[in-house]
């Protein structure tokens, strides 16, 4: 009895917390939405890889500005016309270039800013390893001691 009253609230808070998760909200406005379902379907996958141009890292999807819309809307009518899923993104891409990709591609000269990351970490971790060998080898002046001639400076100056 007291499992099944456990299930119930456990359901219960589930439920609960599942009506105030926020989902994400959508900009497509009615008049954007194809009849075809299969194309919205296509032109919604599509969507959440282009960039808004004014949001900076929000998909054209969720953005509710004017460029964001122009971009949905140019999408569906290249899918309309034809497209496939790669021409029309290689069109966009074409007419607002590569930055218009929330993910951009690896080839190019793209290459290099996927690999400097990894390409600085690796540096950083040489230097400081080169650092650390220098530092340990480095004579150590507390261990060498002070000279006859600095051990007499260093009386007259504590004498004065």
């Amino acid at each position: 009895m007291k499992r099944m009253r456990f299930l119930i609230v456990a359901l219960a808070a589930l439920m609960t917390a599942a009506l105030f998760t926020p989902a994400p909200a959508l900009a497509v406005e009615p008049d954007e939405i194809l009849e075809d379902p299969a194309l919205e379907a296509r032109a919604r996958e599509l969507s959440k890889d282009l960039r808004c141009l004014v949001c900076r890292n929000e998909s054209i999807d969720e953005s509710n500005a004017e460029l964001a819309r122009d971009l949905r809307v140019l999408l569906r009518e290249r899918l309309v016309a034809g497209d496939s899923d790669r021409e029309a993104m290689d069109f966009i891409v074409a007419r607002y270039g590569e930055y218009v990709l929330l993910r951009p591609t690896t080839s190019g000269a793209n290459w290099l800013l996927w690999a400097a990351g990894p390409l600085m970490l690796l540096a950083a971790l040489v230097m400081a390893l080169f650092y650390l060998r220098g530092r340990a080898r480095a004579p150590r002046a507390a261990e060498q001691g002070l000279s006859a001639e600095e051990q007499e400076r260093l009386r007259k100056i504590l004498e004065d």
